[in-house]
């Protein structure tokens, strides 16, 4: 007998026991990297009445309720004509955040 332990079975079952651990800790950050953009980055779209100011190439160009510029895409109507369309209401946010002082 001597006094140092040569087994390699408890440094297989320490091994073992990691892997899930680290399974687990790989899944949990893949889960908040797919959450993040669906959470914060996703478009939140709700249908307004909005003013349209210019017709470019890109699409019309309107004024929504509160003053906010947005393209709402191709449409059939001249500029100060009103239309419904729908609005992304992050990008209001966003912008509202660049531009405090409206």
């Amino acid at each position: 007998m001597s006094a140092i332990n040569n087994s390699k079975k408890s440094e297989n079952k320490s091994t073992s026991r990691d892997i899930p651990i680290v399974g687990g800790i790989i899944a949990v950050c893949a889960l908040l990297l797919f959450a993040y953009p669906m959470w914060y980055v996703a478009p939140e779209e709700v249908v307004q009445r909005v003013k349209v100011i210019a017709v470019t190439e890109a699409g019309c160009i309107g004024e929504t309720y509160d003053g906010y510029a947005v393209n709402i895409g191709d449409c059939f109507v001249e500029p100060g004509e009103f239309t419904i369309a729908p609005v992304d209401q992050k990008l209001k946010e966003r912008a509202a955040q660049m531009n405090p002082t409206n």
